[in-house]
C-alpha cells in the first residue's frame, strides 16, 4: 500500500550568494517523501507572479501533484536570505509578509489531510494568524501527527507551539531546539529531562532529538533508541533535517523497528548533507 502524506507549510526561494534554490522545510519533505515512494501533498502558497511560477515549474520536475498549493494575488511568493558563511549552521533572514502567510481553509485541503496517513506541519508556517487558524482545523484530524518544530527566530511563539503540542503524534526536534525548550519549561538542558517533561505533559507518542553530525535519538516511554550516524563530507546542511524526518516517516509508517527507522532517517540525512542544496535527485537504491 502506497501511503500518503500530507505537509503543512512553507515553500519559498532559498537566496544564496550563488543565486537562488528552491527551498523550505515542508517542501523538502513533501519532496523527498515523493522520491521515496509516497504519495505526498503539500498545502502552501505562493504569488501570482514570476517567482512562484517558477517554483510551480520546479515541482512538476518531480512530478509534484500541486492541487494543495494555492496562488494568492495579493501577497509576494517567499524569499529567504542565506547566510552559509558557516556550512554546518545556515543563517536565515525571512522575509515577511509572503503568500504562505495567508493559506486558507477549504474543504479539499480538509479531505487530504483527513485521508492521509501522516500529517506534518512546524512553526515557521503559522507565524500569521491566517495560517494558523487553517492549521488548527486541519489538527483535529485522526491522522499521525508530526511536528517538526523548526525554531526560525523571531518567528515561533510557545503560546501557540503550546496549543500545538497537544495535538503531536510525534515531535521532532534538533539540539538547539532541545535547550529552548529546556529554558521555556525550566527544567535541566538534557534529553531525558526535556523529553520526559513532554511526555508527561502532553499526549505525543515519542520525541526524535537530531544531534546533527553526532547522529539522532528517539525517546519513547522512557527509554532511549540511539544511532551515531553517518560520517560524510558535508557539502552544505540544508535540508539534512527535512530529509532525515521524511526518512524517518517514511520507515514508521512502515511498523519497521524504531532502530532501523533511526538508520534510515540518519542515512537519508546524510546523504543530503553530502549533496549542494536540500532537495537533491535520488532514488532509494543511491543510499
Amino acid at each position: 500500500m502506497q501511503h500518503k502524506a500530507v505537509i503543512f507549510g512553507e515553500m519559498l526561494w532559498d537566496c544564496l550568494p550563488s543565486g537562488p534554490v528552491p527551498g523550505g522545510a515542508p517542501m523538502n519533505v513533501t519532496l523527498n517523501l515523493h522520491q521515496l515512494g509516497l504519495d505526498s501533498r503539500l498545502i502552501s502558497a505562493v504569488g501570482k507572479d514570476t517567482e512562484g511560477q517558477q517554483l510551480l515549474e520546479f515541482l512538476e520536475t518531480f512530478n509534484l501533484p500541486l492541487n494543495l498549493i494555492q496562488l494568492n494575488a495579493e501577497h509576494k511568493t517567499s524569499k529567504v536570505l542565506v547566510n552559509v558563511d558557516d556550512p554546518e549552521n545556515i543563517k536565515y533572514t525571512i522575509v515577511s509578509p509572503v503568500a504562505w502567510d495567508f493559506i486558507h481553509w477549504n474543504i479539499e485541503i480538509d479531505e487530504a489531510v483527513e485521508a492521509s496517513d501522516a500529517f506534518v506541519f512546524g512553526t515557521l508556517g503559522v507565524r500569521n494568524g491566517e495560517s494558523l487558524t487553517t492549521l488548527l482545523k486541519l489538527l483535529h484530524h485522526k491522522t499521525l501527527r508530526v511536528f517538526d518544530v523548526n525554531f526560525r527566530p523571531p518567528f515561533y511563539d510557545f503560546e501557540i507551539i503550546e496549543t500545538l503540542l497537544g495535538f503531536t503524534d510525534i515531535l521532532k526536534i534538533n539540539e538547539d531546539e532541545l535547550d529552548i525548550f529546556a529554558d521555556y519549561f525550566d527544567v535541566e538542558p538534557s534529553v531525558k529531562s526535556v523529553c520526559s517533561h513532554l511526555d508527561q505533559h502532553y499526549p505525543m507518542d515519542l520525541i526524535c532529538v537530531t544531534q546533527g553530525s553526532k547522529g539522532a535519538l528517539i525517546y519513547k516511554d522512557g527509554h532511549i533508541t540511539s544511532h551515531e550516524g553517518y560520517k560524510v563530507k558535508v557539502a552544505d546542511s540544508i535540508g539534512a533535517g527535512d530529509a532525515f524526518l521524511s526518512g524517518f516517516i517514511k520507515t514508521y509508517l512502515e511498523n519497521q523497528p524504531l532502530d532501523q527507522v533511526l538508520d534510515f532517517a540518519c542515512k537519508l540525512g546524510a546523504f543530503v548533507a553530502s549533496k549542494k542544496g536540500g532537495t537533491p535527485r535520488y532514488e532509494v537504491s543511491d543510499l
